[in-house]
């Protein structure tokens, strides 16, 4: 149960993740900088979840002699929810500003009785991570929940095609892994900003205590610069959960709704 309300970070940063990753692929232009801001909410059904706040601030801390940004997220439960199942989570990620790649990773978990904190050092030169729970080595690049998001953000997409499978790879806790995710084509998509033109996507997902056995995840992201994501849904054993951008300020580039 306690990964429910986690769900709404994995929205937010790694099931972003569309593109085959690797240090090659990404865009000479980055698609943000220090200053900027996003909200979303988590809704199930038609009752309020969650919320999280991304942050990117400039940070005076340097990691293997090289400056870095730090990227900040708190997800937390608001409303009836907090009665149900209070979550309170921090992560916060330190990332190289030119490869986007990450140097330090760290999160705070509180979810109900459940409490979880880890500390994730990426060693570039050695090619290992360091964890709580010991060190692993890795081949490629590898990121953290939140790295990965913004380094999807910069993935070149111009030739993925519709019904391509892509691959991005993550740390959690204990291991290194992957995830699948489907190019579904374009669509015109409503969230809490406006309607927006969308990359539409469908990132795998195991079935268990939260998903059916045909759950299927969607998830539409700015077709602009930005590169953002503005809206998520996914059916659930009971009701479905919809992820929707709320807010967004210091942006690199304006966000363009559709004007109707």
């Amino acid at each position: 149960m306690k990964k429910f309300f986690l769900f709404l970070i994995v929205f937010v940063s790694l099931n972003a993740a569309y593109a085959q990753v690797d240090e090659a692929s990404k865009n000479k232009e980055v698609a943000f900088k220090a200053g900027e801001q996003i909200t979303y909410k988590l809704r199930y059904g038609f009752l309020s979840a969650a919320e999280a706040v991304i942050r990117v601030e400039n940070t005076p801390l340097k990691f293997e002699g090289h400056p870095a940004l730090h990227i900040n997220a708190q997800a937390k439960t608001v409303g009836t929810f907090n009665f149900l199942f209070k979550v309170k989570n921090e992560y916060h990620s330190f990332i190289d500003p030119q490869t986007l790649l990450p140097y330090y990773y760290t999160e705070t978990r509180q979810e109900s009785k459940y409490k979880h904190t880890d500390k994730v050092i990426f060693d570039h030169e050695k090619n290992t991570i360091i964890a709580d729970k010991g060190t692993f080595p890795y081949t490629g690049d590898v990121f953290d929940f939140l790295s990965c998001y913004y380094f999807a953000r910069n993935v070149d997409i111009t030739g993925v095609k519709i019904g391509d499978k892509l691959q991005m790879r993550y740390f959690l806790e204990d291991g290194i892994h992957a995830m699948t995710i489907t190019y579904l084509g374009k669509e015109q998509v409503k969230c809490g900003l406006g309607t927006f033109n969308c990359l539409k996507f469908s990132p795998t997902i195991i079935p268990g205590r939260i998903f059916k056995k045909n759950s299927k995840l969607y998830l539409w992201i700015t077709d602009d610069k930005n590169r953002i994501p503005i809206k998520a849904n996914v059916e659930i054993i009971v009701g479905s959960l919809t992820m929707d951008l709320t807010q967004a300020s210091g942006l690199k580039y304006p966000l363009n709704p559709v004007k109707k």
